[in-house]
């Protein structure tokens, strides 16, 4: 397995993959609208990244960092391809590309009462075994509350503020509901 990281672009060839994998890896209320995503990754603080394996197109990445802190958006593997290692390869290079800043995820919150509670359980473990910690925080966006898993250090709610305002822009912040509560 040889993976590797690319900056892609709204141009490029694996855009209409991505999106086909962005809208069946994600619930409708945990996405963005596509075409937000791709006009942002413009911003030089974004990184739209495919994921490849030997060559081979594999899923994505979607960062979003304000100086040494980066949000892991979006990650997700080809269906077709889970279950072979590429998610845990791509983590690590994720990790290594990232070295000097603190990364951060936000995972559906693990609690018994959720019907999908041992799918929860297994991304937590699939994180946490390629390096994530529990960062002791949660992240509320909109209905949605999640649990916060990072490396390298911790992110504070107003450092998370910050960096989603540098995503979206004011105004659209402000129609949004997204924070980090301790």
């Amino acid at each position: 397995m040889n993976i590797q990281l690319k900056l892609l672009d709204k141009n490029s060839a694996d855009i209409k993959k991505m999106k086909q994998l962005y809208i069946t890896a994600f619930p409708a209320n945990e996405r963005a609208p596509f075409f937000l995503l791709k006009s942002k990754a413009k911003k030089d603080n974004i990184d739209f990244l495919g994921i490849y394996n030997n060559g081979k197109w594999a899923g994505f990445f979607y960062i979003v960092s304000l100086h040494d802190l980066s949000y892991v958006f979006y990650f997700a593997v080809d269906s077709e391809q889970r279950g072979m290692g590429i998610g845990s390869e791509a983590i690590k290079a994720l990790i290594a590309r990232y070295s000097a800043n603190r990364l951060f995820l936000a995972i559906e919150e693990v609690v018994e009462t959720a019907p999908n509670y041992e799918e929860r359980v297994k991304r937590k473990d699939f994180y946490m075994k390629n390096g994530f910690e529990p960062l002791g925080k949660k992240l509320i966006e909109g209905e949605v509350t999640y649990d916060v898993l990072g490396v390298n250090g911790t992110v504070s709610p107003e450092e998370y503020d910050k960096l989603i305002e540098s995503f979206s822009g004011k105004l659209l912040k402000k129609i949004f509901t997204m924070k980090i509560v301790e």
